[in-house]
């Protein structure tokens, strides 16, 4: 593992945002998304920064594949479509649900010993559905229900005890914890609580985008490699049908990206480049555009990214303007 400094814990502060992104209506700038990017190239090196990189944030979801990572260090035995699904913000299909049970039954374990908390399925059909049919909130179908199931499987194989694997003193969360400093080359923050009940870590933007490109570079047979070709085989798995981040990951060869609630996306290529995303408003219309255009500013062909360019804004029912990133985020120009 790196050595880390207390020189490299993020920054407790209000974020300096900047303009990420522009709502344009009828070529006026009508509104404005604030936020933070943060580009870094093969060697690690910082290539591009706007707003606030180094300032402690909470990254939510994005974080999961560095849990998934711990995880597996920590001995699950899982590859292929359940270790994605371990990393998952799932939309709550049924192979969701499947995938959830069986890496429960792994363990002799049942939806019941699940701690997240209970919600409908996360996919806006996939929810109607299974409210016409009067089903209620469940565990099972909340979307980090994958990632909670590893958790268990992982404190059973080891021998440690279930009913509190969320308390952040738990042998599974310190060892979580270890693994978020490992790859972010940072020491947390902060602790708090995410929305399905597992404990949150404080990391800059800046370590986000590094422990992304740590797991998405990762030599065959780490856990790290495990975790990033799990989620790139089965893009699906760890998102869902007709989502942008299976879509993205399908999009551009060898990608790994993950979202997070709060408008937070990271995304990282297997010779080191990566991007990280913040919104501040936490607007999800800006986030794959700002992503994107992160992406192509880290040297992505254009013509991969095409399908993420952002929203149409309508007028009288047709396009009158759109979501666009901020000038600042254009390509550079290639040399000639």
């Amino acid at each position: 593992m790196h050595s880390i400094s207390v020189a490299d814990t993020p920054l407790v502060r209000e974020p300096l945002h900047a303009p990420v992104a522009h709502l344009v209506r009828g070529g006026i700038v009508e509104g404005i998304h604030y936020g933070s990017v943060v580009v870094i190239g093969e060697d690690g090196a910082v290539r591009f920064r706007l707003g606030d990189i180094e300032a402690a944030f909470h990254p939510r979801s994005a974080l999961k594949p560095v849990q998934a990572v711990a995880m597996v260090r920590a001995g699950l035995p899982l590859d292929g479509e359940l270790l994605s699904l371990a990393a998952a913000s799932h939309s709550g299909e049924e192979r969701h649900l499947a995938g959830t049970r069986r890496i429960l039954e792994l363990a002799g374990l049942t939806k019941d010993d699940l701690r997240n908390v209970p919600d409908l399925p996360f996919d806006p059909a996939v929810r109607d559905a299974w409210v016409r049919e009067g089903r209620v909130p469940s565990r099972l179908a909340q979307n980090c229900s994958g990632k909670h199931a590893a958790m268990l499987c992982t404190a059973a194989l080891n021998g440690w005890s279930l009913d509190d694997y969320l308390d952040p003193a738990h042998p599974l969360q310190r060892a979580v914890a270890a693994t978020v400093e490992d790859l972010t080359g940072q020491r947390i923050a902060g602790v708090t609580v995410d929305g399905c009940g597992a404990p949150l870590f404080a990391v800059s933007l800046h370590g986000l985008a590094r422990a992304a490109a740590r797991i998405a570079t990762a030599g065959p047979g780490t856990a790290e490699a495990r975790v990033a070709d799990a989620m790139r085989r089965h893009p699906e798995m760890a998102s869902g049908s007709g989502r942008d981040v299976a879509a993205l990951m399908r999009a551009v060869p060898g990608l790994l990206t993950k979202d997070g609630f709060e408008g937070v996306q990271v995304a990282a290529l297997p010779d080191g480049r990566a991007v990280a995303v913040k919104i501040a408003d936490g607007a999800g219309r800006a986030r794959i555009p700002v992503t994107a255009a992160a992406l192509a500013r880290a040297g992505v062909a254009p013509d991969l990214l095409t399908g993420f360019a952002g929203e149409q804004l309508l007028g009288g029912g047709r396009p009158v303007g759109s979501v666009r990133p901020v000038p600042a985020l254009d390509p550079l120009p290639c040399a000639s």
